[in-house]
Parts: C-alpha cells; structure tokens; sequence
C-alpha cells in the first residue's frame, strides 16, 4: 500500500532530522513528525493510498498547524472537522513557553491552514474528493523557533546547516514522488517551487507554484482563492 510505503519515508526522515543540530538564532526546534506521529499517520492512510495527479509541497509547519495536528497547512477545524482526523500528539522536548503544543485542544487557528484547506473544501465538498488525485506534503518536517518565539524559516538558516537539512529532506521527497507518482507539482510559494525544482528529476513531472497564503503576505491577503484558482487555471489544472 502506497500509505505504508509513505509511512516508512517520513519515519526515517523523522529519525534523521531529530540528529541535526540547529544554532543560534534558532533556539527550540519540533518535530510533529515524532510526537505527532499518530494524526500524521492517520493523514497519510487518508491522503497517500494512491496515485495522485497533483501533490501539493509547502515549505514548514506552522506552529499553529502542522505542529499541533501533524498535518501540512492543518488548522484545527479542517483537520478534526472536515478530514475526520484526531489523534494523540505528545510533545516536543524543548516548548517554547510562548508556542505550546496543545494538539487537538488547541484553539487558535492558522490563517494559512483555514485558506488553503478552505479552498479545498469549497472546491471539492469532501476530503475524499479532494485526495482522490491531489496530496499535500511539506518539503521540510521542522519547526524552527527564536528565543523571542519568533518563526524562522528553512531558507533563513545558516548555509551549513541548510545543506544538510535540506539533503535529508530532498531524498525524501524524491522517494514520496516516485511512490505517488504525480504528473505535477505545485510549490506552495517560491521556496517550495525552488526545492521542488532542485530536488525531483523524475521524468514528465512538471513543476508549478502558486501563491503562498500566509497572512505575512499582503498580496495574499487580497482575495487568495480567487488568486490561487487563476494560477491554477494557468497551470491547466482547473
């Protein structure tokens, strides 16, 4: 089963993320694959059993998303309400006091989960509709957190340190690629598309990217659906 087979691809490279070692100004890292791995597991029973047309690749979790559910983009509601997913998360061994994980009780919602997932929704009705052809992945598992509890993402790392990060993650999604073997990809926001482009060699699989939803954007603050499907439609998936 293609699941299992997923499964076992981000096990490992949970394993071998949690041996890197991250500096300043990074002070606390999490890994939702690891105290996670329940919900993430039962996402790729849902998502991953087979063929998919189009996968989906963003950049991290958020600290209010995938770090709580273990789900990519996984605000609270989509992931317990319109998935049908819930869990038992643990918790990462170093907690910024500012960034609690509190699983499936937490309350707070992250905007670019409710906008990308809301998309999702409204345009599939059903998640079963939705992951018939489509997946979504992040390119890289970690959490990267400040002292102040500030967010830092991938790209900002140190080069070092980006260089083996970002090999152990590559191999993993040339391995998630040629399991689920979609016939393009989609870089949620450049990085995504940079990684994507730098990291899959797979034959026939062409490499797109639309707009990322953060709220940090304010391109993505004006109408991100309706952004979002032109740029699907561009890519000739809708």
């Amino acid at each position: 089963m293609r699941s299992e087979e997923l499964k076992a691809i981000y096990r490992a490279l949970s394993e071998a993320v949690d041996r890197l070692e991250f500096g300043p100004p990074v002070s606390y890292v999490y890994n939702p694959l690891d105290y996670a791995r329940e919900p993430v597991e039962k996402y790729l029973d849902l998502a991953g059993n087979s063929q998919k047309e189009i996968l989906f690749l963003g950049m991290n979790p958020g600290p209010w998303g995938m770090a709580q559910t273990g789900v990519p983009f996984g605000t609270i509601h989509m992931v317990r309400d319109w998935m049908g997913l819930e869990g038992r998360v643990g918790r990462p061994a170093r907690e910024h006091p500012k960034r609690p994980v509190l699983g499936f009780d937490v309350e707070r919602e992250e905007v670019s989960g409710s906008r990308f997932w809301g998309w999702a929704r409204d345009r599939f009705d059903t998640a079963e509709r939705f992951f018939k052809h489509h997946f979504v992945a992040n390119y890289c598992p970690l959490v990267f957190m400040e002292e102040s509890g500030r967010n830092r993402t991938p790209d900002k790392l140190p080069v070092s340190e980006r260089k083996r990060l970002f090999g152990l993650c590559d191999h993993a999604l040339q391995k998630a690629v040629r399991v689920l073997q979609p016939r393009l990809i989609i870089g949620i926001g450049k990085f995504a598309e940079e990684r994507a482009r730098s990291a899959v060699v797979e034959p026939g699989v062409r490499i797109g990217r639309i707009l990322h939803p953060s709220p940090a954007s304010p391109v993505a603050n004006r109408g991100w659906a309706q952004q979002a499907e032109a740029q699907l439609k561009a890519l000739g998936v809708l």
